[in-house]
């Protein structure tokens, strides 16, 4: 198993409110491994909005959710992770100012607010950790729900893959590649690089 002990966590949490009177948002830490294990579990099972494998073992999941990120966060509410987000790069070299994050939220947990209070958490976590950009590489057409969150938060959809992903129940559907500028210095009219300021 992972060892937790290698994931390193931020040396000052984001300026910003990651809390309700219901949960928080803090970075992973010792003793998280087992939920976060059973949010990739259910995901994996499910097949329609992560490219795991059914079968993917805990070793392997905990590695992609504990040791590549930069950083983990999850969303705990009296010891029960409801969510969490990974941060990474997206690419190497010239490519590296962009990041990449992921999303789960436990299915008792949905309808709260737990999605959209993480995705805003990662966004101050990218830009304190200097990211420039935030893109999502494959986000299933199907998955309405996430595709219409992304887009109230800025995020354009500036490619479509066709059939790329298998769903478990509908087959061969598409995939988007969504976008987002997080600075302040890109053109208006210029599609997915817009200003972040609200």
């Amino acid at each position: 198993m992972p060892a937790i002990a290698a994931y390193k966590p931020p040396s000052q949490p984001p300026a910003m409110a990651d809390s309700t009177a219901e949960w928080h948002i803090r970075p992973a830490r010792a003793g998280d491994e087992d939920a976060l294990w059973a949010l990739v579990q259910s995901v994996a099972q499910a097949g329609d909005s992560y490219p795991y494998p059914a079968d993917i073992g805990r070793e392997e999941g905990l590695r992609l959710w504990l040791e590549v990120p930069d950083e983990t966060h999850v969303a705990a509410s009296e010891g029960q992770v409801l969510g969490g987000y990974y941060i990474k790069p997206n690419q190497g070299g010239p490519g590296a100012h962009v990041c990449n994050c992921g999303y789960i939220v436990a299915p008792q947990a949905r309808g709260r607010g737990v999605a959209r209070a993480l995705h805003t958490h990662s966004l101050a976590t990218a830009r304190r950790l200097g990211y420039l950009a935030m893109q999502y590489n494959l986000v299933v057409s199907t998955n309405t729900v996430a595709v219409r969150l992304w887009q109230q938060l800025g995020f354009e959809i500036v490619g479509t893959l066709p059939r790329a992903f298998r769903h478990r129940t509908l087959g061969l559907v598409d995939a988007y590649v969504m976008y987002r500028w997080l600075g302040d210095d890109a053109p208006e009219n210029q599609a997915g690089l817009r200003p972040t300021k609200r």
